[in-house]
């Protein structure tokens, strides 16, 4: 094999492993699949209005990436809680749960894409009564999402059972939402295969630039 092709099939090798961990190929979840997150929840006693929503959006499932769209409105004063010292501010008790919400994430390739404090209170609000409360927000976040399975896999895992007081602690109101995307640029994927594409073309340039003036 030629050093070319060499180069070339590594950057593939290193591309095709990750789109293949990134990436959930394993299909719309099914309904045992759906069964089972949706018991674990009322064992956990979740509310059932969040629990019929969750229900909704798994029996939905097209097997696709999501990302989770959050508005934060962080507590001024927020109450002591089990497990944390008395008087934290909002962002410790949040990062105490994220401390571990990031590895469930990360080793299902799921992920902070953006994550910032508000620059302004809301610029336009539509159909909405209650305005002066929903126009505060704090902070923004979006979150990606392997997949609706990988998800649930999160949610349901027994490890965050009980961090989840330290998120309602940091919080006077949130909203969290799901969208599937038509157009997402920000795609690790794509982003991963650029780099490697631009980096595999420039080792190739060096190796024929050298070989030619190496040559009489």
């Amino acid at each position: 094999m030629t050093t070319r092709a060499k180069i070339w099939l590594s950057s593939l090798i290193i591309y095709s492993a990750f789109v293949f961990w990134y990436t959930d190929f394993s299909g719309p979840l099914s309904d045992a699949e759906v069964d089972q997150f949706v018991a674990t929840l009322k064992q956990r006693n979740s509310d059932s209005k969040t629990t019929a929503y969750i229900e909704n959006f798994l029996r939905n499932d097209r097997g696709r990436q999501f990302l989770m769209l959050n508005n934060l409105d962080m507590a001024d004063n927020p109450p002591d809680v089990e497990g944390a010292n008395p008087g934290e501010s909002a962002d410790q008790l949040m990062n105490r749960y994220m401390e571990h919400m990031y590895p469930e994430l990360l080793k299902r390739a799921s992920h902070p894409v953006v994550f910032g404090q508000a620059a302004n209170s809301a610029l336009d609000m539509v159909g909405i009564e209650n305005t002066t409360e929903m126009q505060e927000w704090t902070d923004g976040a979006l979150f990606r999402y392997r997949s609706r399975r990988t998800f649930m896999e999160i949610v349901a895992n027994p490890n965050i059972k009980g961090r989840h007081e330290f998120k309602l602690a940091a919080l006077d109101k949130t909203i969290a939402y799901p969208i599937e995307t038509s157009i997402y640029l920000g795609d690790m994927r794509l982003l991963l295969g650029l780099i490697l594409l631009s980096l595999t073309a420039l080792l190739d340039n060096i190796r024929f630039a050298r070989r030619a003036k190496s040559q009489p």
